[in-house]
């Protein structure tokens, strides 16, 4: 029974889609999304927030990842919302072919942030709606939950990845780029948010976010999975193919900030 259970489990790990970057990414996007709200939208925030006293954007940022366990019927529900699988070769996001019923994460962006913006919704639905947007504005800026290939993202290609010891662990290339390449670096939460804090700001975020350009996000996180060398060659992944790709990451991960930082903003900040 115990081997069945076991074999299930991983049959399950492999089969669904991973979670984009993990507990810490998500936190280092809210968190640099934080740095760009303006007054009124930090007060709205906190508003939304006061009925779960201590929480923060970051804090709420791993919440949909997290309903699987808490909320099993939302979370299987909202298991499509995390990703879109871009049909076209060129990564032209199309809504139809891509999207249907938006069932999708540009079609959960878009909804998601129209209920948040939505006054006349009630408090519990725009809290929901605003743990949401934070989540997958962060999902849809992890170029594996945007690609075009039928690989589930990337969850069924097996890579060897070095280790902070020196030796090498077993995973897939979507875990990679959601946790094991920003493991690597040895930074924990405070020095990686001040290391994303030096780089550029990705886009203005003085521009207007309403509706959200989501699928545009998803059309750029596409291309860069169209990378040459993105898909490695081999299984082992070396110390070169980190050097490459982390300062990727780095930079999606800054552009998800500056885009949650529109978003709320518009939605909130009228």
């Amino acid at each position: 029974m115990n081997r069945r259970l076991i074999a299930a489990a991983l049959l399950l790990a492999i089969a669904s889609p991973a979670f984009a970057w993990g507990r810490l990414g998500h936190r280092l996007v809210a968190d640099l999304a934080q740095d760009e709200l303006t007054p009124k939208t930090r007060a709205q925030v906190d508003a939304l927030l006061a009925a779960e006293p201590g929480a923060t954007l970051a804090s709420i940022a791993p919440w949909a990842d997290e309903l699987r366990a808490k909320d099993p019927a939302l979370g299987k529900r909202s298991a499509p919302w995390h990703y879109v699988t871009i049909h076209s070769p060129d990564c032209s996001y199309d809504a139809a072919t891509d999207c249907k019923g938006d069932n999708c994460v540009v079609g959960a962006i878009e909804k998601q942030t129209a209920i948040l913006a939505d006054r006349s919704q009630s408090q519990d639905a725009r809290r929901m709606a605003l743990k949401f947007v934070v989540h997958f504005i962060g999902d849809i800026h992890q170029p594996l939950h945007a690609g075009n290939r039928p690989d589930k993202g990337g969850n069924l290609v097996q890579v060897r990845l070095p280790t902070a010891a020196g030796g090498e662990r077993g995973t897939n290339l979507h875990s990679t780029w959601d946790s094991g390449l920003i493991e690597l670096t040895g930074r924990d939460e405070a020095a990686y948010l001040q290391h994303l804090r030096s780089l550029p700001l990705a886009v203005a975020v003085d521009r207007p976010a309403l509706p959200p350009r989501a699928g545009e996000w998803a059309d750029l996180s596409c291309a860069i999975t169209e990378r040459p060398g993105l898909y490695p060659d081999g299984a082992r992944l070396d110390a070169g193919y980190a050097r490459t790709w982390t300062p990727v990451i780095d930079e999606q991960m800054r552009r998800a900030g500056a885009h949650l930082a529109q978003v709320l903003n518009a939605a909130l900040g009228d």
